[in-house]
């Protein structure tokens, strides 16, 4: 049994995130929403057997519990214990069957223009039969009007999606069609399933309608649902920021809440990262039994949680930090903060124009004390570079 192709992106010390592709596609289905979660997560985004970089097989998977095994084998090798997961249609039945069967893995769960049930088996084994007496050519011709809605205008993204149809391998393909024909989940098994869940419908979804998004939504234990209008099966790659925007919506408030250890590594991390290895060292080596509440809190909650919310790039969360401190006049914090911002990107011109914003809303005072402190800083700076 050969490993998944898969790719990954984001830090390896942040939540795992792993996102399902579709029957037919390969993992650049999810190229719009990678970037956004990626931020906040570890992504790692596979290829089913047979499609894409996945390597066809003399004797591919043929059901969603299979395929699943797959998936679990991929965590494995990757060192992933728990994993958040998103899937499309079949991947999102992938990420069910785990939810179900394996709710120690899932953390939390987003069902994507899927189904607890894709309808009688017969078309599914119909289809797999043409495709291995004709290929996926004839089959890759129709593909847009079952994935997209009617009025939908090709773009180079979806283009390639439909490249990636043809590109499958055909026993692969048919292997799935099975999977997908004999996949049932009833109310029972959705039952068992514990991670919060968003189901994702697409309104105009004809393959999954949105009435198998409601029945998920009723039968998986409080799932919320959300409806896409202007999107038929491939939700994401045809309405990508409302479905990017969703799952951070649901993947952030499903980590925000994670375990203090894991809040205070990330935020650690990030602390290091924007303020300096060496001042957070010193920070730390200073620490005292009277100050160590402190220093966890404001690792866990200033780093942990706030700067690591995908709703802001550092370089705007350096903006705002930076006319809060002149507002309030906390001169120390101001220099610890130009020096972070430099770091986040932003330019010596750059944060002239935060301090002279500032100077209208905070008053002329407040902006006149913060100028003088960030030319300090930023002289240091210079100073330091030269060396």
């Amino acid at each position: 049994m050969s490993l998944l192709h898969h790719t990954t992106e984001g830090r390896p010390e942040a939540p795992a995130l792993i996102l399902g592709p579709s029957l037919g596609t390969a993992l650049r289905l999810w190229d719009a929403q990678a970037p956004a979660l990626a931020r906040r997560h570890h992504v790692i985004r596979y290829d089913l057997p047979g499609h894409g970089a996945s390597p066809a097989e003399a004797d591919p998977p043929r059901t969603v519990a299979a395929l699943a095994a797959r998936v679990l084998a991929l965590a494995d090798a990757l060192a992933v214990e728990r994993f958040a997961y998103a899937g499309v249609s079949l991947g999102g039945a992938i990420g069910a069957h785990l939810a179900a069967h394996h709710p120690d893995r899932v953390t939390s769960l987003a069902l994507v223009c899927a189904s607890a049930d894709f309808g009688a088996p017969e078309p599914w084994h119909a289809r797999a039969a043409r495709v291995r007496a004709e290929g996926v050519d004839r089959l890759a011709e129709t593909a847009a009007a079952r994935w997209f809605t009617p009025g939908h205008t090709p773009t180079e993204a979806t283009r390639a999606l439909v490249a990636d149809q043809r590109a499958a391998d055909p026993e692969a393909y048919a292997a799935c069609c099975e999977a997908i024909a004999a996949y049932h989940l009833d109310e029972e098994t959705l039952a068992r399933v514990t991670a919060p869940t968003l189901v994702l419908a697409g309104r105009q979804d004809t393959v999954t309608p949105p009435a198998h998004a409601r029945h998920l939504a009723d039968a998986v234990p409080h799932a919320s649902l959300t409806e896409i209008d202007g999107a038929a099966h491939l939700a994401p790659a045809e309405q990508p920021d409302r479905v990017t925007t969703a799952l951070l919506d649901h993947f952030g408030s499903t980590t925000a809440h994670r375990e203090g250890p894991a809040a205070h590594r990330e935020g650690l991390a990030v602390r290091r990262d924007v303020l300096g290895a060496d001042h957070v060292d010193r920070a730390t080596a200073a620490t005292t039994a009277f100050t160590a509440p402190f220093q966890d809190f404001i690792t866990r909650y200033a780093w942990g949680e706030i700067w690591t919310r995908p709703g802001l790039d550092r370089r705007t969360r350096s903006c705002v930090t930076l006319t809060a401190l002149v507002a309030r006049g906390h001169h120390e914090e101001l220099a610890l903060h130009v020096r972070a911002a430099v770091t986040n990107g932003l330019t010596p011109e750059e944060i002239g124009e935060v301090l002279l914003q500032s100077a209208v809303y905070c008053g002329v005072p407040a902006a006149n004390s913060a100028f003088a402190v960030a030319a300090r800083v930023l002289a240091e700076l210079d100073k330091e570079d030269r060396r």
